[in-house]
């Protein structure tokens, strides 16, 4: 059987075939190919060092620095599982998430010590902590320095144990309202972001002849976090190209500092989620125009959330030669559509064009024919996950046999117009998507009405200008506070997920049934902000 695609064993061939050039730049600190392959494998060789076996679980808590890449690395080098962890978390969401995954290993920033001591003790299975920094810092001594662990003698027999089989987690909030782990193999995760035009068969020696025969190599910027897919992803194929990735020291997004980013390390492709990021750029860009030196860029892509036309058209005219590429991707799928935007044509928000692979089905399976104005569900064929970890009913319900053949059905509803492209609708369910990160109703309801004074609530998304989305509440009860109530969500849940806007009432008005009805909320929520004259 021909061997199939790791990307440890990918990213090993370039290192050794482009040792000194550049790999990581964060800041200051820029890290060859050598040095990142060489702090990669002594890390690799330390978890492995506790007994951790093959496919073991390793979380990584980590900022967007040089470590979460050298860590996954890692992790991949010794057939270990990387598990991203969403720094955004709170104690609750940790512990479930690493104990749904199994984790075996964390490795952390040392900014995050408070929150991990924690919840360690409820962690019965981890049994690594490395921390990234806090060196020298008091009562840390249960916990590896990252450092120490990257100096850990080689172990070369580890490569004999990978194979196109070895997992890659990638948990999504989705719509549960609990993370769910989406297993890749690493040999379809390769194959569904192949974007260097590998053959199927892995072939190493075509790898090494492709990157030493480059006339240039690119810089990639993920603006996106790495904890989330679409940034891990959009580096993992920078790095499968032989380029280098850039990662902003800065914690919080900020537009000035991408920009100059960008050109100081002469950035060449910007990985974004949608207006989130670029209406900030853009609003940067128009307020000193001809300031920042855009002439490197030359791909901004995005995933995750609409990126409207409008911004698009103004981040063309500060740089014309743009190309901006809007994936409809998902954890769960990749390829199910793609929106172009160049100085040569610009594309609709919601108009996508379907991937080779993908199409639009009925609630019976068939497909739905082009200009029928039926809506349906985006599946794409191919490479795609295994499942949910630890889910088989869920994984049933989103991987299932059309015609033969195994798919992935997200739950992208759109309508196929006569063109042959889709028009996207949006998610079936009743989930938020805030600058990306994806929110479930009911987990913030249960929140809010453990709150004093509350009686019910109910939680809906309301757009917003930058964000695409924010979350909302209608809250009953006559002895309800509004800054109380955020105060309390956000004592239990990310921020992300705490209510922009609160909107205490008599009644949530429930349906005789007892179910809360969404649209009538929101739109009482968005006329309600209309009158206060909010955005």
């Amino acid at each position: 059987m021909p061997r199939e695609w790791n990307f440890a064993d990918v990213w090993e061939t370039i290192a050794d075939a482009i040792p000194t050039a550049p790999a990581q730049v964060h800041g200051d600190v820029r890290h060859d190919w050598r040095t990142f392959d060489r702090r990669a494998a002594g890390v690799g060789a330390h978890l492995r060092s506790y007994g951790l076996g093959r496919h073991d679980k390793v979380a990584l808590y980590l900022y967007n620095t040089p470590h979460y890449l050298e860590a996954a690395s890692a992790a991949m080098k010794a057939s270990l599982v990387p598990v991203n962890t969403n720094y955004r978390y709170r104690h609750e969401e940790l512990q479930y998430l690493w104990d749904n995954a199994d984790a075996a290993a964390v490795i952390f920033d040392a900014a995050f010590t408070d929150m991990v001591e924690a919840v360690r003790p409820n962690c019965p299975k981890v049994r690594a902590w490395i921390r990234v920094g806090g060196d020298g810092a008091p009562g840390l001594s249960w916990a590896t320095s990252y450092d120490d662990a990257a100096a850990t003698a080689l172990d070369p027999a580890l490569r004999d144990e990978r194979s196109g089989d070895d997992p890659i987690f990638i948990y999504t909030g989705g719509t549960t309202g609990r993370p769910k782990g989406v297993i890749w193999r690493q040999g379809d995760l390769y194959l569904a972001s192949n974007v260097t035009g590998d053959p199927v068969a892995a072939d190493l020696a075509h790898v090494r002849e492709r990157v030493l025969a480059a006339a240039a190599r690119p810089v990639g910027l993920p603006a996106a976090p790495l904890m989330h897919g679409t940034g891990f992803v959009f580096a993992a194929t920078i790095l499968n190209r032989g380029g280098a990735v850039v990662t902003l020291p800065n914690q919080k997004f900020d537009a000035e500092r991408l920009l100059a980013a960008i050109a100081t390390h002469r950035v060449t492709d910007l990985c974004i989620v949608g207006d989130a990021f670029a209406r900030p750029m853009a609003d940067a860009l128009d307020a000193a125009p001809g300031r920042h030196d855009l002439a490197s860029l030359r791909v901004i892509s995005s995933s995750g959330m609409m990126w409207s036309k409008e911004v698009k058209a103004r981040l063309l005219a500060h740089a014309p030669q743009l190309v901006m590429i809007d994936f409809l991707n998902s954890s769960e799928a990749s390829g199910m559509g793609r929106a172009i935007t160049s100085g040569r044509g610009a594309a609709s928000g919601a108009r996508f064009q379907l991937g080779t692979n993908a199409f639009v089905i009925d609630d019976d399976g068939a497909p739905v024919a082009p200009g029928s104005g039926k809506a349906g569900r985006v599946a794409v064929r191919g490479f795609v996950p295994l499942g949910y970890y630890k889910d088989p009913q869920r994984t049933a319900a989103t991987f299932p046999v059309i015609e033969g053949v195994r798919c992935a059905v997200p739950g992208d509803h759109a309508v196929v117009e006569a063109d042959g492209t889709i028009t996207l609708l949006g998610r079936g369910s009743v989930s938020i998507n805030t600058g990306g990160e994806k929110v479930f109703p009911e987990e913030v309801e249960e929140a809010i009405k453990t709150a004093p004074g509350v009686s019910d609530a109910v939680v809906v998304g309301v757009p917003d200008p930058r964000l695409g989305q924010v979350v909302a509440a209608l809250v009953a009860g006559s002895a309800a506070d509004v800054d109380a109530v955020k105060a309390h969500v956000r004592s239990q849940l990310a921020g992300y997920k705490v209510p922009r806007h609160v909107l205490v009432a008599a009644s949530v008005e429930r349906m005789p049934t007892g179910k809360a009805d969404y649209n009538a909320v929101r739109a009482r929520i968005e006329a309600w902000l209309q009158q206060e004259g909010r955005p």
